[in-house]
């Protein structure tokens, strides 16, 4: 029997080949053996009985801030609460300050990002009216996500709201291309809809309209280019029905404050700390995109992690900026739903790590096979823990979740076969790389 530098033992793995008591032997960083170790021999041994091993969750949308706005979060801190919460690796967007739109840009992230974050990384290139014929090479860049449009403005100054725009951009796509949907114009048109001081307008300004009329229209051009696109954060349930028409082209994401929040109660509750783009909804919206998860419409979970402190979040509405944490409670939350029967665990794991990997072209990450990286989250499915702003790790030290009791919790995260996170502590020092993607140049 070979001789492993680490042996994950008695963990119930969850994989290609379903469910079951199984050990990984790791070497090097990588899956070198999955099955029965009980002889085996290795430079640790990690036992994990009672507790189920993931592939490592990969959260694709996230907004870390830097650089920029970094009094509200940065690489560092983001990244600590990705794996404070079972999150392996990370997708962070480019409305940073600068923007990240360029070949320098990126280059200057992927550096701030080695050896300092904590979970691995890629970047999202923003795509603009002025680099869209660029967008093909900036796309492959080492430790570039893809393209990032928004076709409806949110935090930052990134806008592709015209169709000539976005036409120009997914013309030179080889890659799949993510968007912020929702029609520009028709916000617009509609900010009168915005009551001020009350944040429950804000689905009323931010309609289904909004989202399903720019869906549309993105779809179209795709069509056009025969381009691949991601739509990000679905958040109605008419987005789902016309999506599930149209997966030639579009793959989309469903966030766990769309599938767990409800309007009017998240707003009364909690005010502007509920207030998102595109906004958390009623419960038709809620039931329409639990029936994507159910139906394999939605391809991936994200977390849109969009940090602000809480003295910007308590700006009277419609000043108070839209975004909230979520990347540290991504798994607890969608465990809990797991434990509630909402969906099942492989299909959490389809979510999290066999969705991104598959849309997104991934390198040696998404499975738990041997010679893929050895990237694991660790769950109690059985734990029951309340969520506390206390145990948040980002810089803006809140969740709209806090002092929600969940069932399920993340105990460690593994990262290329290292333990960075185990029982609530981080045991190794930051060591971040940039993820591989399959047609890098």
């Amino acid at each position: 029997m070979p001789n492993y530098d680490v042996i994950y033992r008695n963990g119930t793995v969850v994989n290609q080949d379903g469910r079951g008591q199984r050990d990984i032997g790791v070497t090097a960083g990588r899956v070198a053996f999955i099955g029965d170790l009980s002889q085996g021999s290795a430079g640790a041994v990690v036992d994990c009985t009672g507790l189920h091993i993931l592939p490592g969750v990969i959260d694709s949308q996230v907004h870390f801030r830097e650089p920029g706005p970094t009094h509200k979060e940065d690489l560092e801190s983001g990244s600590r609460a990705a794996v404070m919460g079972g999150v392996t690796a990370v997708f962070e967007m480019p409305n940073t300050d600068p923007l990240t739109i360029s070949e320098a840009a990126l280059a200057d992230k992927v550096k701030r990002g080695t050896d300092r974050m904590h979970c691995d990384f890629a970047f999202w290139v923003g795509g603009t009216h002025d680099n869209a014929k660029d967008v093909a090479e900036l796309e492959r860049l080492p430790g570039a996500a893809g393209i990032k449009v928004f076709m409806g403005s949110s935090t930052g100054s990134l806008l592709v709201e015209d169709d000539d725009g976005v036409a120009a951009i997914l013309r030179n796509t080889r890659r799949r291309s993510a968007f912020h949907s929702e029609d520009e114009y028709r916000l617009r048109e509609r900010k009168g809809e915005r009551i001020e001081g009350d944040p429950r307008s804000h689905p009323v300004w931010r309609d289904e309209i909004a989202a399903l009329t720019c869906t549309e229209r993105l779809v179209g051009i795709a069509k056009r280019f025969n381009a691949k696109i991601h739509v990000l954060h679905i958040s109605t349930a008419e987005e789902i029905d016309y999506l599930r028409q149209h997966k030639d082209v579009a793959t989309c994401e469903a966030t766990p404050h769309h599938l767990t929040l409800v309007a009017p109660d998240c707003y009364e509750r909690l005010g502007t700390l509920a207030q998102m783009n595109p906004p958390v909804r009623d419960e038709r919206a809620r039931s329409g995109i639990w029936k994507g998860i159910a139906q394999g419409i939605v391809d991936v979970l994200g977390s849109d992690h969009a940090p602000h402190t809480l003295e910007e979040k308590a700006k009277t509405y419609p000043a108070s900026p839209s975004g909230m944490t979520g990347v540290q409670t991504l798994v607890p939350t969608m465990l809990d739903h797991v434990n509630a029967g909402k969906l099942t665990l492989e299909r959490f794991v389809d979510l999290t790590s066999h969705g991104p990997a598959r849309i997104f072209g991934i390198a040696g990450k998404g499975r738990i096979a041997a010679g893929y990286d050895a990237d694991f989250t660790v769950v109690d499915l059985k734990r029951k823990q309340t969520i506390t702003n206390g145990w948040i790790a980002s810089k803006s030290q809140w969740t709209p979740y806090d002092g929600v009791e969940v069932t399920g919790w993340p105990v460690g995260t593994v990262i290329r076969g290292r333990r960075v996170m185990w029982e609530g502590d981080l045991v190794t020092p930051s060591g971040g790389r940039p993820v591989r993607f399959q047609d890098q140049r």
